[in-house]
């Protein structure tokens, strides 16, 4: 019986027969991401996330309710924007089938464009920012997000969604043999919530006690490595790469 701890570790660092090849770790990588983005948009950005958007339709309620801290423009703009994403990730599920390598590694490659041009925003605007540079950044990283749940919703590896915890951690203890279930898989999905644990305890850390600028910079970095080895490891299309 495959113990918490080595499923953990072969999520992280997948075995050479493993039929989603090095897509784990990757995904894994975009989860960091997803707790940096969701950091930086809510301590910065008027109280909005622009990944977990089950947050933002309880967000635009608190607004529309009149609490304080929250926005009905910046929660609309979330939603229509991680909309939008979607959409453009749907339309490359339907363009580039049957080739996730390729699927991640142009999608990622327009989210390292979208949060690039986020970082100049953000270098130019400053940390202040005006409205308007707020809600260029709520779009640019939101559509991002969008994106890459599109993607990651068509590439299908188990457990690994990157934005989505609720599920995840409900599985982990709803299917724990403890109560009669079929097992968890809880290292894997345990290292998944770990990973957005991490991204958004840096990003915190970062806009709290250095600059909130630094956290785009690291999200950029991390998304070009990913979609750098989604073009290089995805390359003669292998087998994990076309399952």
């Amino acid at each position: 019986m495959t113990t918490p701890f080595v499923e953990a570790w072969r999520t992280i660092v997948p075995r050479s027969d493993d039929p989603h090849g090095p897509l784990p770790p990757l995904l894994l990588t975009l989860t960091v991401v997803t707790g940096l983005v969701d950091a930086f948009s809510y301590l910065t950005l008027d109280h909005v996330f622009v990944a977990n958007m089950t947050g933002n339709v309880v967000f635009l309620g608190f607004a529309l309710a009149g609490a304080r801290g929250f926005s009905v423009a910046a929660s609309s703009l979330a939603l229509g924007s991680f909309a939008a994403g979607s959409l453009l990730g749907g339309r490359l599920v339907v363009v580039i089938t049957g080739d996730r390598g390729r699927l991640l590694a142009i999608a990622t490659s327009i989210q390292v464009v979208l949060v690039a041009a986020a970082t100049v925003v953000r270098i130019l605007v400053g940390s202040a920012g005006s409205s308007a540079g707020h809600y260029l950044l709520i779009f640019l990283l939101a559509a991002s997000m969008g994106l890459q749940n599109a993607t990651v919703r068509k590439v299908a590896v188990p457990d690994l969604t990157t934005t989505v915890l609720t599920l995840t951690t409900t599985a982990i203890f709803a299917d724990a043999r403890l109560v009669g279930g079929p097992g968890s898989k809880s290292g894997r999905r345990l290292v998944s919530v770990l990973a957005m644990f991490v991204g958004a305890l840096i990003g915190a850390l970062l806009v709290v006690h250095t600059s909130s600028g630094l956290v785009l910079v690291i999200a950029f970095v991390l998304l070009a490595a990913v979609a750098a080895s989604g073009w290089t490891l995805g390359r003669g299309r292998p087998a994990w790469s076309t399952a």
